[in-house]
C-alpha cells in the first residue's frame, strides 16, 4: 500500500510502590510476558512494544509526552497489574492526545485455589486495579475502548486487533495529504464541507490543484512507461480484443494507460493518499480517469467523485484498516433499487470508479460510452463484487461537527447485467431495507460510501472513538423509533460535551 508506515503500539502497565521491589520485578517480568505474546498474536497487525511499569505521577507525564511526540507510535494499551492510584494518572492522560484502549486482564488464567493467600492478592489486583482507572477515564470523558479477558484469550487478541487497525488508520491520518482535482460538482451538498474543521478535527488536509496541472503530468508521461502499463493491463485482465494491441479502440487503451501514468506520478511525488475529481472539470484530459481510479484505489489510495475529499479521506483510512485482511474496499454509491416484494434490494456502482480488490473472479478491461463528461469513451474494469457480509460507511458534515453514518449489508448474488458495463455490487440492507434506508436518510448518510468486505463495524466503532466523532449504526438490531431518538439524544449530547470534560 502506498505511503504506508507501520507504528508501534506501546503496552503500559500501572502499579505502585506500596508493595515493595519484590512484586514489582514480578509486575514487569510479566508485564513483558503480555506484551510478548499479544505481539506475537496474528490477530493484531502492529508491533507491540513493552513500556514497563509507570508507579509515579512524573513517569507516567512523562511517558504521555514521549507517546505524543513519537510519530511511530499509534497508541497505547493500558493495563493496571495492581494497584495503580489513578490521580497519578491525571497529569498524564489529562494531555494525552494518542488513543489507548484499556486491556482489563491479570496475569494468571485461574486461581490457585489450594494455595491462594494474601500475598497472591495483593499481587493480582487487576479485578481492582482497571476499576480505579476506569472511574478515572470516565471522569476525564476519555474516549476509550475496553477489551475485557485473558490475555491469551483469541477473543481479547481480535478485539486488541480491530482496535489496533482502528489506531493504525488513525496514525496514517495525521499529516495526510488529499488532493482534489477541480471542485466538487455544482450545487451538490453532501459532498462539499468544512476543511478546515476537518483538519483541526481528523488531522488531515485537503487542497486543490487544477485539472491543468494533472494534465501536464499525464501529457509527460513516456510511450515506455504507457507501454510497460498496457503490458501490465494485458496480463492482469481479460481485456476486450477491441483494446488489445491492433483492435479497433486500442487508441483508447494507451490513452487511459497515460492518464494512470501520470496520475500515479503526481500523487506519488506530492505524497498525497487520496484524490477526488470531477466529470465537470476535465479540460485538458481525454476522457474521465475510469482504470486508473480503480487501480490506484486497489494499491491502496482514497477516492471520492465529484469531488467528495471526505469520502476519499473516510477510503483511505478503511483500505488501512483492511491492510492484510482478506476481502476488499471500495469507493461506492447506492444507485438504484430492485423493489420486487420480499426481495429488496440496493445495486451499488458508479459511472466508473469502483476498485477491484472487491471483485469476484478476474475483472475484465472494456471500453464504452459515458453519457457525461463530454470526452472519450472511457476504459475501465467490469465486475461483479464479492458475496458476503459487507458493510456501508459515510462521513457527513453537519455543520457544527462531523457523524459517521454505517450500514452493515449482506452482497448477495444477481442475475447478469449484459447491458451495464461497470463494475457493480448487489445487496440487502440490514435489518431491511424499508428501516435501513429511513434510518440512513434521517442520519443524513451521503449517497457515496466506504465499502468493504474486510473493514468490521467493531472498528469503525474504535475509530470513531478516536476521532471523537458520533457514529450512527444501522444494523440487525435497529429499530427506525429508537433510531431516531438517539439522533435526537445525540445532538443534544455533542452540544454539551465540551462542557461535560471540565
Amino acid at each position: 500500500m502506498k505511503h504506508l508506515t507501520h507504528p508501534q503500539l506501546w503496552f503500559v502497565c500501572g502499579s505502585q510502590h506500596l508493595y515493595g521491589e519484590g512484586p514489582l520485578a514480578q509486575v514487569a517480568d510479566h508485564a513483558a510476558q503480555i506484551a510478548a505474546a499479544l505481539d506475537a498474536s496474528d490477530a493484531v497487525p502492529l508491533t507491540i512494544v513493552a513500556k514497563g511499569v509507570l508507579t509515579t505521577p512524573e513517569e507516567i507525564r512523562a511517558l504521555c509526552r514521549q507517546a505524543d511526540a513519537e510519530p511511530s507510535c499509534a497508541g497505547l494499551i493500558l493495563w493496571m497489574h495492581t494497584f495503580s492510584p489513578a490521580k497519578m494518572w491525571i497529569g498524564g492522560l489529562s494531555t494525552l492526545h494518542k488513543p489507548f484502549v484499556h486491556l482489563h486482564t491479570q496475569f494468571g488464567r485461574d486461581l490457585p485455589w489450594d494455595s491462594i493467600d494474601m500475598d497472591y492478592m495483593n499481587l493480582n489486583q487487576s479485578a481492582h486495579g482497571d476499576r480505579e482507572a476506569g472511574f478515572l477515564h470516565t471522569r476525564l470523558r476519555l474516549n476509550r475502548k475496553v477489551v475485557v479477558g485473558h490475555w491469551a484469550d483469541p477473543d481479547v487478541h481480535a478485539r486488541l486487533g480491530a482496535w489496533a487497525r482502528a489506531a493504525w488508520a488513525w496514525a496514517d491520518w495525521q499529516g495526510a495529504r488529499f488532493v482534489r482535482f477541480g471542485d466538487n460538482m455544482r450545487n451538490v451538498a453532501v459532498t462539499d464541507g468544512d476543511k478546515v474543521s476537518a483538519e483541526m478535527k481528523f488531522g488531515f488536509s485537503v487542497n486543490t490543484h487544477g485539472i491543468g496541472d494533472l494534465a501536464e503530468r499525464i501529457d509527460a508521461a513516456t510511450d515506455a512507461d504507457v507501454q510497460a502499463l498496457i503490458d501490465t493491463y494485458l496480463r492482469e485482465y481479460d481485456v476486450a480484443e477491441a483494446l488489445r494491441p491492433g483492435g479497433e479502440r486500442h487508441g483508447s487503451l494507451i490513452d487511459g494507460a497515460r492518464i494512470e501514468v501520470g496520475l500515479r506520478a503526481f500523487l506519488q511525488e506530492g505524497g498525497y493518499r487520496g484524490f477526488t475529481d470531477t466529470f465537470e472539470d476535465l479540460r485538458g484530459l481525454t476522457q474521465l480517469p475510469g482504470l486508473a481510479t480503480q487501480r490506484l484505489m486497489a494499491d491502496g489510495y482514497g477516492f471520492g467523485g465529484e469531488g467528495d475529499w471526505k469520502t476519499a479521506a473516510l477510503v483511505r483510512a478503511m483500505k488501512v484498516m483492511a491492510h492484510g485482511l482478506p476481502g476488499g474496499t471500495s469507493f461506492m454509491e447506492d444507485y438504484t433499487y430492485h423493489l420486487e416484494p420480499g426481495k429488496h434490494q440496493v445495486l451499488g456502482s458508479h459511472m466508473l470508479e469502483v476498485c477491484p480488490t472487491i471483485a469476484d473472479g478476474r475483472p475484465r478491461l472494456e471500453v464504452h460510452p459515458l453519457g457525461i463528461g463530454g470526452k472519450d469513451d472511457p476504459v475501465r474494469l467490469v465486475f461483479d463484487a464479492q458475496t458476503g457480509p459487507a458493510i456501508n460507511v459515510s462521513l457527513i458534515d453537519l455543520g457544527s461537527r462531523f457523524r459517521l453514518v454505517l450500514n452493515e449489508v449482506d452482497s448477495v448474488e444477481h442475475p447478469p447485467l449484459p447491458q451495464l458495463p461497470v463494475a457493480r455490487a448487489v445487496w440487502e440492507c440490514r435489518p431491511d431495507f424499508k428501516t435501513a434506508c429511513a434510518a440512513w436518510i434521517h442520519a443524513g448518510g451521503a449517497h457515496h460510501t466506504g465499502y468493504s468486505t474486510a473493514v468490521t463495524t467493531e472498528m469503525i466503532e474504535d475509530f470513531a472513538a478516536m476521532a471523537g466523532v458520533e457514529l450512527a449504526v444501522i444494523d440487525a438490531d435497529t429499530r427506525l423509533r429508537e433510531f431516531r431518538q438517539t439522533l435526537q439524544l445525540s445532538d443534544l449530547y455533542h452540544l454539551l460535551a465540551q462542557g461535560l470534560r471540565a
